[in-house]
């Protein structure tokens, strides 16, 4: 595990509470990341637009955080290890109204089917 204090602000809020770039094209995901940095909220690996590895490609964060309940782990995409980081700012996940995945309202009745594709399964 690393420690990279220069990439984690503790201070800075989440930018909301779903992917913002799944958000903003009414998109779903699997599961979600915090930019300890920045605070951008990604979707995460196994969701279709990965969109916080992307964050970290485009920006050079390399530290994330879970942003689901009950999940406190940090994540360095740099090194592909776990991280140790201190508490960030609340919240620390998406709101319990939030499915996983979700949101619930925008997942495909085929979105099993969609998943299982993307990882090259039948």
């Amino acid at each position: 595990m690393s420690e990279h204090s220069e990439f984690i602000d503790p201070a800075v809020p989440p930018s909301g509470d779903g992917c913002a770039e799944c958000d903003a094209v009414g998109g779903w995901w699997v599961h979600l990341r915090r930019c300890a940095l920045c605070g951008h909220i990604g979707c995460c690996d196994d969701s279709l637009a990965t969109h916080a590895t992307r964050h970290y490609e485009a920006s050079g964060h390399p530290i994330v955080q879970s942003f689901e309940p009950g999940e406190e782990w940090f994540w360095d995409y740099s090194t592909g290890d776990y991280a140790y980081g201190p508490a960030l700012a609340p919240p620390d996940s998406h709101s319990a109204h939030l499915t996983t995945p979700g949101p619930a309202d925008r997942l495909p009745a085929d979105w099993r089917e969609q998943l299982a594709r993307n990882r090259g399964e039948r």
